[in-house]
């Protein structure tokens, strides 16, 4: 597929917010919970950033939390705002986060560190976080190590796959923070093979690629699922493996 930037990449996501929404999985409560351990003393305050169309603010917000998200994207923010009205919604970025010192006791960012410049917005969280507080990136993907995943996964290498940065996230050091741990969550996303197709629809190299680029391998996918045994037959578990990071704030 052609290579647009990374600019238009990130600002991609919102002319397909309402599918997003609808078809992106959420996080695993054993990896939010996991987060939020790393925070000395009680966690309440937390702050969603990059929250895109709120699917980390439901698993949040469903902790009992009090929660901020923070989206840049006005679409994807009406979307959020619609899904869970419940949490503060806020237009804002990474790099310039529209909150007081020391406001919060977590940050969490689902799907969207890699979209950051990481140095600016590293500083911008600690400024936010308190003492003690802990910043909390963390991706979805498919489970690879299932054979027909990862058949699935390299046939749509060229359009939706991972950041290579992902993994390198760890590696990024701020000294108001200690050094990340990892830790990674299996679970699952009940699907089928329209609905699936339809989440590699809101890939942003996808959106953004040209329609009969996108059309081309969205067919491909279809295709194979439904000729696959294992996603052919309607509904079926799709395996997923949530990344998550944590860092303490000194």
């Amino acid at each position: 597929m052609s290579d647009p930037t990374r600019g238009q990449r990130a600002s991609s996501f919102g002319t397909r917010a309402a599918e997003y929404a609808e078809h992106r999985p959420g996080y695993p409560r054993a990896a939010i919970e996991w987060g939020l351990s790393g925070t000395t003393g009680t966690a309440r305050r937390v702050l969603d950033l990059g929250a895109g169309t709120g699917k980390l603010t439901l698993g949040l917000t469903a902790l009992g939390l009090d929660v901020t998200a923070v989206e840049p994207d006005p679409e994807m923010r009406a979307e959020l705002e619609r899904v869970v009205p419940s949490a503060k919604s806020l237009a804002g970025q990474a790099e310039r986060i529209p909150l007081p010192d020391a406001a919060v006791d977590a940050v969490f960012v689902g799907q969207a560190f890699h979209w950051f410049d990481v140095p600016v917005a590293m500083t911008e969280i600690g400024r936010v976080l308190r003492p003690g507080g802990v910043c909390v990136p963390m991706w979805n993907y498919e489970d690879e190590s299932v054979p027909w995943v990862a058949e699935f996964t390299e046939l749509g290498r060229d359009g939706a796959r991972r950041p290579a940065s992902t993994e390198d996230m760890r590696e990024v050091t701020n000294p108001a923070f200690e050094p990340f741990e990892i830790e990674r969550f299996h679970h699952a996303q009940r699907r089928t093979a329209e609905s699936l197709v339809e989440t590699i629809a809101t890939y942003s190299q996808v959106i953004v690629s040209a329609p009969a680029e996108s059309a081309a391998l969205l067919g491909r996918l279809r295709q194979f699922l439904t000729e696959n045994p294992a996603t052919a037959d309607g509904e079926f578990d799709l395996p997923l493996v949530t990344t998550a990071l944590r860092a303490r704030r000194r």
